[in-house]
């Protein structure tokens, strides 16, 4: 599936936007601030109802509006006419709103899944050098991509710990002696909390398990040594390690039980949820030594680049084919790593780039097999996207070094943005779901 037309409304620096994709590579060239970053995480937020760069959602709204609209026409494969209409709504503070073909989802949830994609940003270091919380937020995305009603499990965990934490932090006040009613209040909660995290935990573990052949082989590839990149889930259970991953979700969640029932006097005495997969980790090895603290930055650079390949390939050996997203990444890598990268993604279905330098990007995502420019390009600046090519137009062509009005100056941030030109396209997004339900492609 790959995204035909994006239209957005007050998303992020843009009051309106159209812009026309397409199957095969588009790159938006322009310098930092300009908003290049924020059209390729709409599509993102189209299919996950989450953004690489931000965790709450009132960034996401352009600066003085109540909301955000983000539109996408899909396509179902380039042999494939079907399109659908996605629409999510944008409020932050109260509940989102989310329509397939302009029929409100009763969650808006609901709509994650049905684009899938892999994200590649400079954030991906993160995952290597970063928090536990950073490995965990990546291998809940994929878990998430593979089966989509595992946001909704993800949901419900964490309004269960909230709710737990709430009632152990009370508990741990000076006074807050517990008492019979208490502590089958405790009960009931360590049962749900169980029931929810046991799921969520056998996910991740057989995720685990599919996804770390892809990574070793892409890791392989990208940087060619005898170390092998391996990875070892790291529970807050006593189990031997091993165990986990072996484990069925019934025996997991029993053993969830049985840890909340042994640590319950230390949780009370600090008023706070320890066992659960909130408190797990993923640990990532090159050779034998721990990549964080251990590894050299190209190492850790080899290993994420791994790590999203590695989730690519598992979603194609899922029959999914996610569209993929470069976002500034090749500016991140040396010569050789671009190169690598580049081999592996040029065959997706779609691929997206950013890029703040346009001959960063390889002439193999650029240039057919016989040398020819391929592909869109758009040149991004101040917040207008214009198109610089289809097909033809070279990509140094792209290259354009002389601050524009709204361009950050020294000394003052990135300035305003103006609201981007729309660009002419063969049909509105509502005529093309219009004609495609009168054909009965409405998918």
């Amino acid at each position: 599936m790959f995204v035909h037309h994006l239209n957005l409304v007050d998303w992020r620096c843009y009051a309106t936007a159209d812009v026309e994709l397409g199957p095969g590579v588009t790159i938006f060239v322009g310098q930092n601030g300009q908003g290049k970053t924020n059209l390729v995480e709409a599509v993102e937020y189209l299919s996950s109802m989450s953004s690489h760069r931000v965790s709450s959602e009132a960034p996401l709204v352009k600066a003085g509006q109540p909301q955000a609209i983000v539109r996408g026409r899909v396509q179902a494969a380039s042999d494939d006419v079907r399109q659908l209409l996605l629409e999510i709504e944008v409020n932050p503070g109260k509940a989102n709103r989310a329509r397939i073909n302009r029929n409100a989802l009763p969650r808006a949830r609901e709509i994650c899944g049905v684009l899938r994609t892999v994200v590649f940003s400079p954030e991906d270091l993160a995952i290597v050098k970063g928090d536990p919380s950073d490995r965990r937020r990546f291998l809940d995305q994929i878990v998430i991509t593979r089966w989509p009603r595992m946001a909704g499990v993800k949901a419900d965990y964490e309004k269960a710990l909230k709710q737990r934490n709430t009632l152990l932090k009370s508990l741990a006040r000076p006074g807050g002696r517990p008492d019979e009613y208490a502590l089958a209040t405790l009960d009931v909660w360590d049962a749900q909390l169980a029931r929810i995290g046991s799921e969520l935990l056998h996910a991740r573990l057989d995720t685990i398990t599919d996804l770390m052949p892809h990574v070793r082989e892409a890791y392989e590839s990208i940087a060619p040594t005898n170390n092998i990149a391996r990875a070892e889930y790291k529970t807050s259970l006593d189990i031997t390690p091993g165990v986990a991953e072996e484990s069925g979700r019934v025996f997991l969640e029993g053993r969830l039980r049985d840890a909340m029932l042994e640590r319950r006097r230390e949780e009370l005495a600090r008023g706070v949820s320890l066992v659960g997969p909130h408190r797990d980790d993923l640990t990532l090895y090159i050779g034998e030594l721990p990549a964080k603290g251990y590894a050299s930055h190209g190492e850790c650079w080899s290993l994420a680049l791994a790590l999203r390949l590695g989730s690519f390939q598992l979603l194609r050996a899922d029959g999914i084919e996610p569209v993929l997203v470069l976002d500034d990444v090749f500016a991140e890598l040396d010569s050789t790593r671009r190169l690598r990268l580049a081999e592996h993604v040029r065959d997706a279905e779609q691929v997206l780039v950013t890029a703040a330098v346009a001959t960063d990007v390889p002439e193999l995502l650029i240039l057919d097999d016989q040398g020819r420019p391929t592909g869109r390009r758009y040149r991004v600046r101040s917040g207008t996207v214009v198109l610089a090519g289809v097909d033809g137009e070279p990509l140094d062509a792209l290259v354009d070094d002389a601050p524009g009005p709204a361009d950050p100056q020294p000394g003052q941030g990135e300035g305003p943005v103006n609201q981007l030109t729309p660009q002419p396209v063969d049909k509105s997004v509502d005529e093309a779901v219009d004609d495609a339900t009168a054909s009965g492609e409405d998918g």
